[in-house]
């Protein structure tokens, strides 16, 4: 693929580039300039959020590059002069990217990105953040209350067929570095090693004269280990069929429709009645983190869900804005209505108990927190002159490393129920 084809650089809004042109024209484009993403506040009922998209924006960074392709688009079309048009030619982010490591949770005025360089280095680059940085948290927030609430119970990833073809591989990796266990998006698990998993949908057993032949067949070609779907037809009997078909050692039955938690119940019993003792039920269908709770007590071995984790489960976007908070050294501030900022380039630290627990956030215009032991620094190095750093944690690191933060927050914070963000939040700074 060419680079003009894979270029990301018109991944972007028609005023991006009309600013640039402008500050370009007035002399104002070399300003060193500072910009800062950050939520206002959280989506309703959410008490925190979850950084996802860092590794692939940094991906995306490396492609933003205007070939002969863009900048002849954008010179026919007339959204840049000529003059503009060369400067975009030239285009290579230098400047310096920090922000929260993936898998770190955020909240309200948490400054999870920091990008500094030029205003037309930095304004440049706002609409492709904040559109991988909105998608990707919002899904990774919303497979983490999934995560918290199949109370480690494996999850499966399934919603391609339910978003953008591309959407859909960023919703899969955003869903593992939430804890899912596996997608069944199979780009996702070729470009980011994410496990995949599937095996069969209605239509195969639609597609044989009865259930008993689909289910042979299935069993033919993938062995024992496989997962049944049941409920084609009469669930009882479809359990009935799967043991008679595949014996007692087969893996699992699949559940897609009807009220699960009763179905879950009567299948457990029928399955250890026929000594399927040791097979596992998997239930899915419109499933998302509330009605995951519901099952808790119910003999669900495993569940996947689809819309409701690439759609953010009611809250598509994050809500991320990206704001420019200090030119030259000084600390610019946004006044408008409601849309009030904060001036000067933040740190933030994570204040913790001496058992690990999370105690608070404290965030500081223009300085750094006054360290106390326990503190972590929350903000780390992504970009240095337009290059990446070396030795970035991996997806499965990242991984990891939103376990741990879910594991220190207080436990009211894992509530699904509407409530305050899981720990306090201290801005110091001038408004």
């Amino acid at each position: 693929m060419s680079l003009d084809h894979a270029s990301t650089a018109l991944l972007t809004d028609h005023y991006e580039l009309t600013m640039v042109s402008a500050a370009l024209k007035d002399g104002t484009a070399d300003r060193h300039c500072v910009f800062e993403v950050f939520a206002r506040r959280l989506p309703p009922g959410r008490r925190y959020g979850v950084v996802a998209g860092a590794g692939r924006l940094v991906e995306a960074l490396e492609a933003f590059r205007f070939g002969e392709a863009e900048t002849g688009f954008l010179t026919q079309t007339g959204v840049v002069d000529d003059d503009t048009a060369a400067w975009l030619a030239d285009y290579r982010f230098t400047g310096d990217i920090d922000g929260y490591a993936e898998g770190e949770l955020f909240f309200p005025g948490s400054p999870i990105l920091t990008v500094s360089g030029t205003f037309a280095d930095c304004v440049a680059l706002e609409t492709l953040v904040l559109s991988v940085l909105n998608h990707d948290c919002a899904v990774a927030a919303a497979a983490a209350r999934m995560v918290t609430a199949a109370r480690g119970r494996p999850l499966i990833e399934m919603g391609s067929r339910r978003t953008h073809e591309q959407s859909a591989v960023a919703a899969a990796r955003a869903a593992y570095l939430a804890g899912f266990a596996y997608t069944s998006n199979l780009e996702a698990g070729r470009r980011y090693a994410v496990p995949t998993a599937g095996t069969a949908a209605h239509a195969f057993t639609l597609l044989h004269d009865d259930e008993s032949a689909a289910f042979s067949s299935q069993v033919l070609a993938l062995g024992k280990q496989t997962t049944l779907l049941v409920d084609t037809y009469d669930i009882s009997q479809g359990i009935r069929n799967a043991v008679a078909v595949a014996g007692p050692g087969l893996r699992s039955i699949r559940i897609d429709s009807g009220d699960l938690s009763v179905l879950a119940a009567q299948s457990r019993e029928l399955l250890d009645s026929l000594g399927a003792v040791d097979t596992k039920i998997v239930v899915s269908g419109d499933l998302d983190e509330f009605s995951i709770a519901s099952l808790a007590a119910e003999p669900v071995d495993a569940y996947g869900a689809g819309t409701a984790v690439v759609t953010g489960s009611g809250a598509p976007t994050a809500g991320l804005v990206y704001k420019l908070v200090e030119v030259d050294g000084r600390p610019v501030v946004k006044r408008s209505e409601n849309k009030a900022t904060i001036g000067g380039r933040k740190t933030a630290i994570r204040r913790h108990k001496p058992t690990g627990t999370a105690t608070e956030e404290i965030i500081v215009s223009q300085g750094t927190p006054a360290a106390q032991p326990h503190d972590r620094r929350l903000q780390v190095a992504l970009v240095r002159g337009g290059l990446p750093v070396p030795d970035r944690p991996s997806l499965v690191e990242s991984r990891e490393h939103l376990r741990q933060c879910l594991i220190s927050i207080p436990w009211e914070g894992l509530k699904l129920s509407a409530g305050d963000p899981a720990i306090p939040i201290l801005i110091q700074g001038a408004s």
